[in-house]
């Protein structure tokens, strides 16, 4: 504590920077948006103060609670489909394989290219006519399973999910790996001598030791799954009829495309204290969780 408080104003010097950036662009932003959020405005003409007339209207809005559902879709494939399937191959890989740099990279790949390229090249492969599921289906003779896999909304969801899948999944096997890679070898060692090993020692003392990294991967997920907009916005455009319309698509359609800007200040807040509320309550009963 007493070499805290004499280094403390080096270290506010060092994170004012930080602070400041954060500030103005995190902040201020949500500040303006409250403000927004009571105002009916176009961008253009006097502001009009309508109070809480612009929640009023978000709730009774039934394609705001359908883009809110497939959120949740989302939400739900990225925490139970990206987590469970990077912690299984960054187990394998911390195995010490044969060819394990290559297929780290192999795996983190998808998370540094481009969302738009991703989405370009899953779109045509979900082609209802030369996509390459579609075709592989025929060759193997199941050609009454293809679908028109984007433009039917019972498959539009499930589609965009997996591509959402698939592109971040790299991202979590790496920082799986990295709190893996930071259990000592001793640990190892000692549970083998006790008895634990293979399954026993990956549930009982790898899974205890990460259990915190699992805690963020999961929050990142959440907040990741909220913000979700470019990858569906290209492939779908949120169609089939709304089939795949999230609440930023529905946000940024009512701000920009219908100039509605206290309306769409209006929904951001509500997608903020959404993904505080998941956030917190996902936290709680993740801390509380034993294994």
């Amino acid at each position: 504590m007493h070499l805290l408080s004499q280094k403390k104003w080096p270290i506010l010097i060092g994170l004012a920077p930080a602070i400041i950036v954060y500030f103005l662009f995190a902040i201020i932003p949500i500040v303006i948006s409250f403000y927004y959020s009571l105002m009916d405005w176009d961008g253009f003409t006097k502001m009009t103060f309508v109070g809480l007339a612009n929640f009023k209207e978000v709730f009774n809005d039934p394609i705001f609670w359908q883009s809110l559902k497939n959120n949740l879709y989302v939400l739900a494939a990225s925490v139970f489909g990206q987590v469970p399937i990077a912690l299984f191959f960054a187990l394998l890989l911390n195995r010490k394989l044969k060819g394990g740099k290559f297929f780290r990279t192999v795996g983190f790949m998808p998370v540094v290219i481009s969302t738009v390229v991703i989405s370009l090249v899953w779109g045509m492969m979900y082609n209802a006519r030369i996509g390459l599921f579609n075709q592989f289906l025929k060759i193997i003779g199941l050609e009454q399973w293809a679908q028109n896999w984007l433009g039917d909304p019972k498959w539009a969801m499930v589609s965009v999910s997996i591509t959402i899948i698939w592109q971040f999944v790299g991202l979590y096997l790496i920082i799986f790996l990295a709190a893996l890679q930071n259990i000592p070898q001793e640990i190892y060692d000692a549970s083998e001598i006790d008895g634990a090993s293979g399954l026993k020692q990956t549930i009982y003392i790898v899974l205890p030791m990460i259990w915190d990294t699992i805690i963020v991967a999961v929050i990142l997920c959440i907040s990741g799954s909220l913000r979700t907009f470019d990858l569906i916005y290209v492939m779908t455009s949120g169609g089939p009829g709304h089939a795949t319309e999230v609440m930023a698509m529905y946000m940024f359609d009512k701000t920009f495309s219908s100039t509605r800007y206290g309306y769409g200040s209006a929904i951001s807040l509500c997608i903020f204290f959404f993904s505080l509320a998941l956030i917190y309550i996902s936290n709680l009963i993740l801390r509380r969780k034993t294994v």
